[in-house]
């Protein structure tokens, strides 16, 4: 198997692994994060029926991005994108939720991102 390949394989079953454990309801939604090199992104899902309940992201228009910042790739845009989330879940009555990493880390963005959701009124 190639190294990329390996890779891939290796990222399909961190995340497996982490999901399995997880497990959203419209009392605790799943809170899930993607995370790319410019942007971060998250929602908070409803695995019983399917459906995303509340979204927040740095991938927006350039008037209405979170916290007024022009990049989203760094801490200071994931902060802004979990209080986003907590506001927004906060206004639809969610107070709980179920954190999905996936496979990344908890550390840097992902962390900052969880925090910002728990200073915003969300409990995991």
């Amino acid at each position: 198997m190639n190294a990329q390949k390996l890779k891939s394989v290796r990222r399909v079953r961190r995340a497996n692994r982490v999901r399995n454990k997880v497990r959203g309801t419209a009392e605790r939604p799943r809170l899930t994060v993607f995370r790319s090199l410019k942007h971060i992104s998250a929602q908070l899902i409803d695995d019983d029926k399917g459906v995303t309940l509340v979204a927040a992201s740095s991938l927006v228009k350039k008037a209405d991005r979170v916290g007024g910042d022009s990049y989203g790739g760094n801490v200071k845009a994931a902060k802004a994108v979990g209080s986003k989330l907590a506001e927004l879940a906060k206004s639809k009555g969610i107070t709980m939720a179920a954190f999905d990493r996936g496979f990344y880390r908890y550390h840097g963005r992902i962390k900052a991102l969880a925090d910002a959701a728990r200073e915003g009124g969300l409990q995991f």
